[in-house]
């Protein structure tokens, strides 16, 4: 699992495996080399896995989540952004607003650009895939809902976590995706749900936007979607990559 980290109050890339990470030389996104450092896991800070320009959101894409919403199914991917100030790691606290309302939990899968894709086909996006992570596209639902549009309810800082680390395959035909609160089984699906897939919406996004070595795309939520309070732990899990943990704090100011 590729992994950014903070160690001795210096970030690195690294590679994790075994409670170890080894140090990777060069850009993780350019074949960098495994060097000789090593660290265990315990002594360093997990870094988001990547920092993208962008963090482009696929709207209503898994069946279950469609019919739970008594929604028709989208013709196109439905896409919003949210921005890079968004982005935060496994085990850092999402921080919202005092008056933002009801805030809800989203467990994605999120994928991790490789290399600058424009126009790409779908034959061609796995070329392009770095590889995937776990994500949660945190929500202000009141205010998603008041604004008629998506932007400010899912923009606040920290309200895109993101990890623990990038993996770079992942089985798309059975792979379970899950969402706890304090322990508690609130989503419950399997990435095979996708309405649209990984390399048609990779090529379908590339078609209106340039995507850049480390930008996210976050592939939609499935069915299970609701709050949570202050102080709740969320962790979103994917099969064959791993969990990611945050905590619910309220800014006080």
């Amino acid at each position: 699992m590729y992994v950014r980290y903070r160690y001795n109050n210096n970030e690195y890339c690294g590679f994790m495996k075994s409670g170890e990470i080894t140090k990777l030389i060069g850009d993780m996104f350019e074949n960098a080399e495994l060097s000789a450092e090593r660290v265990p896991v315990s002594s360093v800070t997990l870094l988001p896995p990547c920092q993208p320009t962008k963090v482009v959101c696929v709207g209503l894409n898994y069946l279950d989540h469609a019919k739970e919403m008594n929604e028709e199914l989208p013709q196109a991917p439905l896409l919003f952004l949210k921005p890079p100030t968004t982005v935060i790691g496994n085990e850092d606290d999402i921080v919202a607003p005092a008056n933002a309302g009801r805030l809800d939990y989203e467990g994605e899968l999120a994928i991790v650009i490789g290399k600058k894709a424009k126009n790409i086909s779908s034959a061609e996006a796995k070329d392009y895939i770095f590889g995937f992570t776990c994500a949660n596209d945190f929500t202000a639902r009141e205010i998603q809902l008041s604004d008629k549009q998506w932007t400010r309810g899912k923009s606040f800082d920290t309200f895109c976590p993101l990890g623990p680390g990038i993996v770079k395959e992942v089985n798309q035909a059975n792979a379970k995706i899950q969402l706890k609160v304090n322990g508690e089984l609130r989503q419950n699906s399997n990435i095979n749900m996708f309405i649209f897939g990984v390399d048609e919406v990779v090529s379908y996004i590339s078609q209106c936007m340039t995507l850049q070595p480390g930008d996210v795309i976050l592939t939609g939520t499935p069915h299970g979607v609701g709050p949570v309070n202050p102080g709740d732990v969320m962790t979103v899990t994917i099969e064959g990559i791993g969990t990611l943990t945050n905590t619910l704090r309220i800014r006080k100011s």
